[in-house]
């Protein structure tokens, strides 16, 4: 019992400080990524790449004047980032990021631990898709009493709009994720995923009597509308809003609806990586050289800092791009130890999925305009709906025919 609590005490602690570096640095990604496709700079001068710049960023919002405006209910307007970030990182507790582990036994000197086997995962529940339904449903509260208790026009017509739109693309995206589970015939994320194992032609995305690409495009659709990103970011709209539902906020209870909606993007791409591509699983069997790829794509990654560094255009760039090289080319190496083969590769590939989809959030934010209101709730009503239930009624009908 003792071992099992300082297990669980210490993957808690590798989970959320990996999970709140990730958000830290997901914004410094994203302007990055922006900045390539509209041909900017980006951030470059807080450190080696602006590297340092979320560090600066924390700095400022934690220093700068939390105003608290006269007029607002207190309690609910305190409550309302509060209920944002707990809700946004609930989710991540029942999350696998891959296969269970069997591990030691394992003797350092006088420290002798015996073997035993830990999931990489806090913990596993066997409705786990229903408990992050319910987690992130719960996030629109928070939306809602920040502009209600904002007592401003603008916060409460962005909580209006968010209330409408959460609660409108919540029941495709519920269709959508109900699609794959009648196909794997569990509500278990692992499960989920070990019943993908075997490669690419064996995710829900591609597999079954349905593959469910169509369940794949609705459910990326509605998590772009349920995380209010653009095109759907009318609860915000600056142009129209000010700033939408988050108005009246400043210093660290802005930074929590900033969070939360970084946090919400990482669970929606998790969710769609689990559902629809297969987790933690290589899009080839192993015997077909899928170890092989993790290394060789560090290694080159390596390899090519180093030439830029021997080359560098900045003199600061011929200390920071080998640094770089020596880090990817080491990570390259690790993937052939066989001793953290076993959680390495898997990561690798969780990571990779989910990664993807989180740059395609980003791509769409750096190109597509925003969606007029009517627009965006007529698109959901009279078009995404009846797709996601037309999706899921030939789905179970055909699961149904083939398991007979």
């Amino acid at each position: 019992m003792e071992s099992f609590l300082v297990l669980s005490v210490i993957k808690a602690a590798i989970v959320f400080a990996v999970l709140m570096t990730t958000l830290a640095y997901l914004q410094w990604v994203e302007r990055k990524v922006i900045a390539h496709i509209q041909v900017r700079p980006g951030p470059y001068r807080v450190g080696p790449h602006g590297l340092l710049q979320p560090l600066a960023d924390v700095i400022k919002l934690i220093t700068k004047e939390d105003l608290l405006p006269p007029y607002v209910n207190k309690p609910f307007y305190l409550l309302a980032p509060f209920l944002s970030i707990t809700m946004a990182l609930v989710s991540i507790s029942v999350i696998p990021f891959g296969p269970i582990l069997h591990m030691g036994p394992i003797d350092i000197g006088p420290l002798h631990i015996p073997a035993f086997e830990t999931a990489m995962q806090l913990t596993d529940l066997n409705i786990g898709v229903l408990f992050i339904l319910a987690a992130s449903s719960m996030g629109v509260y928070g939306i809602a009493l920040a502009g209600w208790s904002s007592n401003n026009k603008y916060a409460l017509l962005g909580a209006m709009r968010s209330s409408a739109q959460m609660i409108s693309y919540e029941l495709p995206m519920s269709l959508a994720i109900a699609a794959p589970l009648l196909v794997s015939n569990t509500l278990s994320l692992r499960k989920l995923v070990e019943t993908q194992e075997g490669g690419i032609l064996n995710w829900n995305v591609l597999h079954g009597p349905f593959p469910q690409i169509v369940s794949f495009v609705i459910f990326l659709i509605a998590a772009f509308a349920e995380t209010n990103r653009v095109p759907f970011d009318l609860p915000e709209a600056e142009n129209e809003l000010v700033a939408g539902f988050h108005t009246e906020y400043s210093s660290m209870k802005f930074a929590s609806f900033f969070m939360a909606e970084y946090a919400n993007i990482i669970t929606v791409s998790i969710m769609a990586c689990l559902l629809f591509l297969g987790g933690w699983v290589a899009p080839w069997p192993a015997e077909y050289g899928s170890n092989f790829v993790p290394p060789l794509i560090f290694a080159a990654a390596g390899l090519i800092a180093l030439y830029h560094g021997m080359n560098a255009a900045r003199k600061r760039d011929s200390y920071t791009f080998p640094v770089f090289g020596v880090v990817f080319l080491v990570l390259a190496g690790l993937f052939l130890v066989p001793m953290v083969q076993g959680w390495l590769l898997p990561l690798f590939w969780f990571a990779a999925k989910t990664g993807v989809i989180i740059f395609a959030f980003m791509w769409v934010r750096g190109t597509l305009p925003r969606f007029r209101y009517d627009q965006l709730m007529g698109f959901t009503w009279k078009y995404l709906f009846p797709v996601a239930m037309l999706n899921l009624l030939v789905t179970a009908f055909l699961v149904a025919w083939t398991t007979k």
